[in-house]
């Protein structure tokens, strides 16, 4: 199994879509590193040796590309200077509703959660006395 980025690579898939698998790296990023790094998407995770590992390792640090860790760090800490600054994404991000135009009358539940529900009322037993 190969671990580039910190990430390990899963079994058995293509090498053009194991890489998918690192945040930061799309199919078409994928294959453009696996033909810097000269090795073919049609090969199998499984199948990759290590020189060929260490190889796509080297292409991505010289492109330079955010990968993983530092990719995540640079997203948050985006998100947290909207927040601070007060501006209306920051604002929609910290009331966790969607801050890009989207409806929220209806849809929207991956940002708000499960639904919360009609308060039902109960019935009052012995009322009165």
């Amino acid at each position: 199994m190969a671990r580039i980025a910190g990430v390990d690579l899963p079994r058995n898939k293509r090498m053009e879509i194991a890489l998918t698998y690192i945040y930061g790296v799309g199919r078409h990023l994928s294959r453009q590193i696996l033909k810097a790094a000269e090795v073919s998407g049609d090969k199998r995770s499984d199948d990759v040796d290590d020189n060929e590992a260490r190889r796509i390792r080297e292409v991505i640090e010289q492109k330079g590309l955010k990968v993983e860790g530092d990719l995540r760090r640079e997203v948050g800490l985006n998100i947290k200077r909207l927040m601070d600054l007060g501006c209306y994404r920051g604002l929609r991000h910290r009331k966790s509703l969607p801050a890009r135009g989207q409806r929220t009358h209806t849809n929207a539940r991956t940002r708000k959660g499960p639904r919360k529900g009609q308060m039902i009322k109960k019935k009052t037993e012995g009322r009165g006395a």
